[in-house]
């Protein structure tokens, strides 16, 4: 058992490690671009759904998924978590290979407050003052990025919709976080099966005729997924969720300076812009996690970060 002082130091860690993989991930898709996005996630959710399965049989945690197939457990609710994560899976690999990281950087920047607003409409949670300045803050750098280049950022959009509704659907699921993503996985794999031998089968499956060093490459998807999920569940296990929450604007600052000083992407004054808005309805937003997490212990969602 660890004491508090070498639990938080280890818990630091986990949550640096986790948020730092989630946002160097592009340069792995970047690695694996000659595959179409569609096509690449197909052995991703094959692949994942084995390791998480060693994963649970290394901890000796098997009996949670079985747990999690029983009757009455919400398979049907896995499966839209399910749906929801292979959907923003397959957006974030379609922004790194068409050359939007920064698009896919503001997405996950807006993520939390898309979260905050879920709480409101769904769980019919209170917005307090900060909150409110912080949503606005960010609606505004939207209309700003919309108004200035006639582009709706629907990739920032749909990654940062699709991330909440999932982490929404963990917040009120019953299920261990390991599990819950193996089962997930699990119900996804038919479907990437299914969906790649039609590719096969149509002449359009790029990985039919790929050399053993390119699949070997395409298997380490699953490390780049589940990895930073077991730092992240390990921060929280050692650390206050509010704490670990202060590490989830490091992804998307992460993958942002990759777009910018790596792929040299171009970074219009409107882009700019926008960020600042965003960045302004965070620090509001962080304010007022900060504060709320001296009077509790968990917030409103589950903490996110990059899932690509």
């Amino acid at each position: 058992m660890e004491s508090g002082k070498e639990g938080s130091g280890a818990g630091v860690a986990y949550a640096l490690g986790a948020y730092t993989l989630w946002g160097i991930t592009p340069i792995y898709w970047k690695l694996t671009n000659w595959v179409p996005a569609d096509e690449l996630l197909a052995p991703r959710v094959l692949w994942t759904a084995l390791l998480m399965l060693g994963v649970l049989a290394v901890a000796r945690r098997s009996g949670e998924l079985r747990w999690a197939l029983a009757p009455g457990q919400g398979l049907w609710t896995s499966l839209a978590a399910a749906l929801l994560l292979g959907f923003n899976w397959l957006i974030f690999i379609y922004a790194v290979q068409t050359e939007r990281l920064i698009h896919a950087s503001l997405g996950y920047y807006i993520n939390p407050l898309v979260s905050v607003v879920l709480g409101l409409v769904v769980l019919r949670e209170r917005l307090t003052r900060l909150q409110g300045l912080a949503v606005g803050m960010a609606v505004l750098g939207v209309i700003w990025l919309v108004v200035e280049t006639g582009v709706l950022p629907w990739i920032s959009l749909l990654l940062a919709v699709s991330f909440a509704l999932y982490g929404l659907i963990h917040k009120l699921s019953p299920k261990p976080p390991r599990a819950g993503l193996a089962l997930e996985m699990w119900l996804l794999t038919p479907l990437a099966i299914g969906y790649w031998l039609w590719l096969a089968l149509q002449g359009k499956a790029v990985l039919v005729e790929e050399p053993a060093a390119g699949q070997l490459l395409i298997a380490v998807s699953a490390l780049v997924s589940a990895a930073p999920l077991l730092c992240f569940h390990a921060a929280t296990r050692r650390l206050p969720l509010v704490s670990v929450g202060m590490f989830q604007y490091l992804a998307p600052t992460v993958t942002l300076l990759l777009a910018l000083f790596l792929y040299a992407e171009p970074f219009q004054p409107a882009h700019l812009a926008a960020f600042a808005f965003v960045w302004a309805g965070l620090v509001c937003f962080a304010v007022d996690a900060l504060r709320t997490g001296q009077r509790q212990r968990d917030p409103a969602l589950p903490l996110g970060g990059e899932s690509g």
